[in-house]
């Protein structure tokens, strides 16, 4: 829930959905009505005559609607509810939000419906503890894509980033030789600091360390445009008309650009790919510190071990960010992640989306040819639309809104087989002070120093502690020494926390959507296992349990019912490789297409997948 988020994050990645191509049959779906690929304007918008073909192609379908259309958005977006919209959004979530951003700004005149009483799903600020404002559950900016920034105007509607260096602090638990302190890892954008840093406990590595992130650029900016556009439709290839053959072309373009770029080197970063990220780690480095360090980033969010086959991608997805032409940058939202949904909400509005809260959608309405016509929304009320875009998760657009008559069984079984399963419990608190870390004790006027507007690990000192983490989860039990990201982003925004206080993001896992014995995540069981994450901190610094003012404690099934994370999980669904690209959200339908007509996707559980968002 870094940005990657809550989609989610995280860390969770913007999605969307402009480019409507003619339905074609779906291979392997018996009678069912085929929808073709919607390919998408990806989180990057797409600039010039792709963008100018992705309106044409939208206002096209729009167009064919039987309803009339009200083409007139301005003066929409000041009235109240009507009865038929171009274009209906399911879900506030910044997903959703830049999706209909996005069509309001070709003339497609666009509604977007949430069921809280605040936008942003994940990306939201909120007041838990009265003068204390928490982005409660995606906390960190990183994978939101630069082409958004200018296409929706975001520093011009009130976007304004903090952006972190040094950004990852790992101290350790041991006694200081001679009256030293504990020892610690500091990292950054100064090459050479990191090298001194990770000199502390490896010379070896220090000097490996370069070559390392040199490997890791290579492999995001070769990986990096595949997110970009709709994965490569195989069906379109095989027995789609000429056209979408034609158009399907398109699509090969970066995968041949990253083959090019990988060259030679394919063999290796294959195994990044699918191998544990401890194997890879291990072939770089010796120090485990540094090594649990990097892992973190491989399962962040991930109910996955660093010893578990293909957690190298995950690991990936988190470094292919970046902030105002930063690579790999992660920063703070001034005002909180609700901030960054807001401005995304006001380029929407600014030209005439309707936004409205307290609206649950409740079904999403087909006619008697199988073609989407609208929804219907939980109080009765119907409104009419030729194209639904849905930001909501797989699970509850296809097994909760869609009648199930008009999806083919093998699509419905695929989808409620999607491995949702979170480790994430997050904590919000409230602290009158800031933590003294024994490894990096505060300075005398108490104010921030570097350190405290990292991301700090803590229990994660050796990849073996992660991986013993896991372990318990999968034994149903929360983790005995969990894996916890501290982040106080008033460290960097003092208007979030009153004078001298702070609020303190705590992502931690592991924990079990569901407890060993049958056992309810009731309020006993959430106070004991933040006892426990706090019990933790202590140990790393000391008086910060006095220091607290306030919790708020989200497991996994809470998630689920506040933002309708399914399973808690930040991303909608597993990062794992049999559910990214071609095969997410499952084999056949994978990006933005479904099996019904004028439905489509426009959240993390479509390809790229994390908007870790934003992560939580």
């Amino acid at each position: 829930m870094r940005e990657s988020g809550m989609g989610g994050g995280g860390r969770w990645r913007l999605q969307l959905l402009l480019f409507l191509l003619p339905p074609c049959p779906t291979p392997g779906l018996g009678q069912c009505k085929g929808q073709s690929l919607a390919n998408s304007l990806p989180s990057k918008a797409q600039p010039g005559a792709e963008m100018a073909a992705s309106g044409r192609g939208l206002c096209k379908a729009v167009a064919a609607s039987p309803f009339p259309a009200w083409r007139r958005a301005h003066s929409e977006a000041r009235g109240g509810l009507k009865p038929e919209y171009d274009a209906v959004v399911i879900g506030a979530g910044h997903n959703g939000l830049v999706a209909a951003a996005y069509l309001q700004r070709l003339g497609v005149n666009t509604a977007v419906f949430e069921t809280r009483h605040v936008i942003g799903g994940a990306a939201v600020t909120e007041e838990i503890i009265p003068e204390f404002k928490f982005s409660r559950a995606s906390y960190l900016l990183s994978l939101l894509r630069p082409q958004i920034y200018t296409d929706l105007e975001l520093k011009k509607h009130g976007l304004r980033l903090h952006l972190r260096n040094p950004h990852s602090f790992t101290p350790m638990l041991e006694e200081g030789a001679g009256g030293k302190v504990p020892r610690s890892l500091l990292l950054g954008t100064d090459m050479a600091e990191n090298q001194k840093q990770i000199a502390q406990f490896s010379r070896k590595d220090a000097q490996a360390f370069p070559r390392y992130e040199e490997f890791m650029h290579c492999l995001a900016l070769a990986i990096d445009p595949l997110l970009d556009v709709a994965p490569v439709d195989m069906a379109a290839f095989q027995r789609g008309s000429l056209l979408q053959r034609i158009r399907s072309l398109s699509t090969l373009k970066p995968l041949l650009k990253a083959g090019r770029i990988l060259g030679a080197q394919l063999p290796r970063y294959y195994e990044f790919l699918t191998a544990p990220i401890t194997k890879v780690l291990d072939q770089w480095f010796e120090s485990e510190p540094l090594k649990a360090t990097l892992a973190t980033d491989a399962v962040i969010g991930a109910m996955t071990s660093p010893c578990t086959p293909g957690s190298g991608y995950v690991l990936l997805h988190h470094v292919m960010g970046g902030l105002e032409g930063t690579p790999g940058a992660w920063g703070y939202v001034q005002g909180g992640m609700g901030a960054l949904s807001d401005a995304i909400a006001r380029s929407a509005t600014t030209h005439g989306a309707s936004i409205f809260t307290e609206k649950t959608v409740a079904k999403v309405q087909v006619n008697s040819e199988g073609c989407v016509q609208g929804i219907v929304l939980e109080d009765g009320t119907e409104v009419r639309s030729k194209v639904v875009l849905s930001s909501a998760s797989p699970q509850i657009t296809f097994l909760k809104l869609t009648p199930q008559e008009w999806l083919p069984e093998e699509f419905v079984e695929r989808i409620s087989q999607l491995d949702t399963r979170s480790p994430v419990t997050k904590i919000n608190v409230a602290v009158d002070r800031l933590p003294s870390f024994l490894a990096a004790p505060n300075a005398p006027g108490g104010q921030p120093l570097p350190h405290h507007q990292c991301s700090m690990h803590l229990n994660c000192e050796d990849t073996l502690l992660l991986h013993q983490a896991f372990e318990d989860a999968m034994d149903g039990l929360p983790s005995h020494r969990p894996l916890i990201e501290l982040c106080i982003p008033s460290s960097l925004d003092p208007t979030l926390a009153p004078a001298g206080c702070h609020v303190v993001s705590l992502f931690t896992q592991y924990t079990p959507y569901t407890l060993a014995g049958g056992k309810a995540w009731d309020e006993q069981e959430r106070n004991a296992y933040a006892d426990r994450v706090f019990d933790c901190i202590e140990a790393y610094a000391p008086g910060f349990k006095d220091s607290v003012v306030g919790r708020d404690i989200l497991t996994p099934p809470d998630l689920e019912r506040i933002f309708g994370l399914p399973g808690g999980n930040i991303f909608h669904c597993a990062m794992t490789l049999d559910q990214l690209y071609f095969a997410r959200p499952v084999p056949l339908h994978s990006g933005y297409r479904c099996p019904l007509q004028g439905l489509y996707l426009c959240g993390s559980g479509a390809h790229p997948g994390d908007n870790h968002q934003a992560l939580l």
